[in-house]
């Protein structure tokens, strides 16, 4: 029998643990805040999560971990995290001194990925393009039911790099687009007006109203003129850069997590958009919401930690 593998999705605020023994089949999920003083906390909260599951692991059952920011598996090291004791540490390797068993990491939207590609939206399509449309944009790929990291750690990052239009023409309507500052460092980011903030500050610069983001959807969805305007001008905005994602990549399928992709027609929107935009050209959906969008990173980690055994 397959030893169990203990998965961990560490977030900005939250750690979620659960027990895997088999790929794709988690269970006993817990959560407890993370801490985030220094990495001597962070630590023993790891070592404290183990000991609490208890007989549920063996002595050397892995440890996989989902984690948010840029994961360089090449380095050991978390980039770009909002995790302040991250910084600096080689990751699997100091884990694996203090827990005396095998651990392996990646990000958490390569592990949502894995996850569709193994068992979800996407299950066993040769490659596949994960998306996510929470509070920015961020995504990941799986080719062969495999993580393709990328050169220190990045790969479907599609959200950054500056948006090529400045202007949209929409029916007789002319849209100018500005060019804000990214916390990447440049300026014009699809991330600054792609994901939940950035519909948002569309929806005031287009029409002047601050709204939360499912107020703007749901009140475009249900007829609103003006609201419904900035959902297209979000879904043409945001279809350019993954249609160009497309045509580089040749997924068969593009799975969506993250907040803005629980709204179906938010998400049939950007499908139809980008289906006009590629040259690939085929009458079912493209763009389709997964089917782990609250648990993708646990279950990615469950196929993660089986490279291990």
């Amino acid at each position: 029998m397959s030893r169990p593998v203990l998965c961990l999705d560490i977030g900005g605020s939250f750690i979620k643990s659960a027990v895997s023994v088999a790929a794709g089949r988690i269970s006993d999920i817990r959560q407890r805040p993370i801490p985030t003083r220094c990495w001597d906390d962070f630590s023993t909260a790891i070592a404290q999560i183990v000991a609490e599951y208890g007989e549920m692991l063996a002595a050397d059952s892995p440890v996989a971990l989902s984690c948010a920011g840029v994961v360089d598996v090449a380095t050991d090291r978390i980039l770009a995290s909002n995790v302040p004791p991250f910084q600096g540490v080689n990751i699997t390797r100091t884990l694996v001194a203090a827990l005396r068993r095998p651990v392996v990491m990646a990000n958490d939207a390569d592990c949502f990925t894995l996850a569709e590609a193994s068992f979800g939206a996407a299950k066993d399509l040769p490659v596949v393009l994960g998306i996510i449309l929470g509070s920015g944009i961020g995504g990941g790929i799986a080719i062969a039911g495999k993580i393709h990291h990328g050169r220190q750690g990045i790969s479907a990052e599609w959200g950054h790099g500056p948006i090529l239009q400045t202007t949209l023409q929409l029916g007789e309507q002319r849209v100018s687009i500005p060019r804000l500052p990214c916390g990447c460092g440049q300026c014009g980011c699809l991330d600054t007006l792609g994901g939940a903030r950035g519909l948002e500050r569309l929806h005031l610069l287009l029409s002047g109203q601050a709204l939360d983001s499912r107020e703007i959807v749901a009140a475009g969805v249900h007829g609103s003129a003006q609201q419904a305007f900035t959902l297209a001008t979000w879904a043409e905005l945001v279809s350019e850069p993954l249609a160009h994602t497309v045509n580089i990549l040749g997924p068969h399928r593009i799975v969506a997590g993250g907040g803005l992709a629980a709204q179906p027609e938010l998400l049939t929107l950007l499908d139809e958009a980008v289906r006009r935009k590629v040259l690939m050209k085929t009458g079912e959906p493209l763009v389709v919401a997964g089917q782990y969008a609250s648990e993708g990173g646990l279950m990615g980690a469950s196929v993660l930690g089986r490279t291990l055994l």
